[in-house]
């Protein structure tokens, strides 16, 4: 299973557009962080202009690394499925685009075992895609704009992290949207069962996600009574970490004001990756496989 697992990941990187998902994510990363660096003060403080009437908002403390790391990942984790979908798209159709898969069943392992080993490899490439992430966007801001107070605005209000509250908010954040990426991944290699060729599951992937996020910001009255059950509405549970109690106007460090909208958001996203990868699983088991 080792051995297999291993030939597995060494075919994903094996191939270009593998790359290109870390180039792409290098890319957009780089462009906000060129662009913060001549115009933050200037968005920021419209970002803030409606809170200026009601206290007063330190903007030049605002742009720090801390800040530029959330505000990255607001516009990027809404590309980053794109990426992951490139990959786990193309597990089993690829193989049977290239006439591999037949070979691939053949051998002594059971299917599910295949499947699940495929799937696994798909899944420690999304990982590798977020920590790459993750060091662009936190590590590299960090070292361009350096840390202070972490300030998160929310509708009408302000969300105040002090720089000794922030590091640990990321690792949860960066955790939680492993498991909303994991997520696309299942659906995505769900999708490549069921197809010859690459291309029909990632645009079947990419549809969805881009479908139901633009939903997400309407008030369409039948999409509001399933929102809470789709997968996609839970994707951005991660941002729960940076909204905090306080008390008479003072935040309680390491307090996050709905730690249970988090777990739920996690766990639905949970179930869903369950749901896919088994759909997948029962597909493959009864495909035949011809060539």
């Amino acid at each position: 299973m080792i051995r297999l697992l291993q030939i597995e990941i060494y075919k994903i990187f094996k191939r270009q557009r593998t790359y290109i998902a870390f180039v792409v994510a290098a890319a957009i990363i780089f462009l906000i962080q060129l662009g913060m660096t001549f115009g933050g003060y200037e968005y920021i403080g419209m970002l803030m202009g409606a809170m200026n009437d009601t206290f007063e908002v330190p903007t030049h403390e605002m742009l720090n690394g801390y800040f530029m790391c959330f505000f990255i990942l607001n516009l990027l984790l809404v590309h980053v499925p794109i990426l992951v979908a490139l990959v786990a798209g193309d597990m089993v159709s690829g193989e049977s685009n290239m006439g591999t898969l037949r070979l691939l069943a053949s051998k002594p392992i059971s299917r599910t075992k295949l499947l699940l080993v495929k799937f696994t490899a798909s899944v420690f490439y999304t990982f590798l895609l977020l920590v790459w992430v993750a060091i662009l966007s936190l590590l590299v801001s960090v070292l361009i704009f350096g840390t202070n107070s972490l300030y998160i605005p929310k509708e009408t209000e302000a969300h105040l992290m002090l720089a000794s509250d922030v590091l640990w908010r990321y690792f949860a954040a960066f955790c939680f949207s492993a498991v909303g990426m994991t997520t696309i991944a299942a659906m995505a290699f769900m999708f490549s069962v069921f197809a010859d060729n690459s291309v029909g599951p990632i645009v079947a992937t990419v549809c969805i996600v881009i479908i139901f996020t633009i939903l997400m910001q309407m008030e369409i009255p039948f999409y509001n009574t399933i929102k809470p059950y789709l997968f996609t509405t839970h994707m951005l549970g991660w941002k729960g970490f940076f909204y905090v109690k306080s008390v008479d106007g003072e935040t309680v460090k390491g307090s996050v004001s709905n730690a249970g909208a988090i777990i739920k958001s996690a766990s639905v996203l949970v179930i869903y990756t369950g749901i896919f990868l088994t759909i997948a699983i029962l597909a493959f088991r009864r495909k035949n496989i011809l060539s």
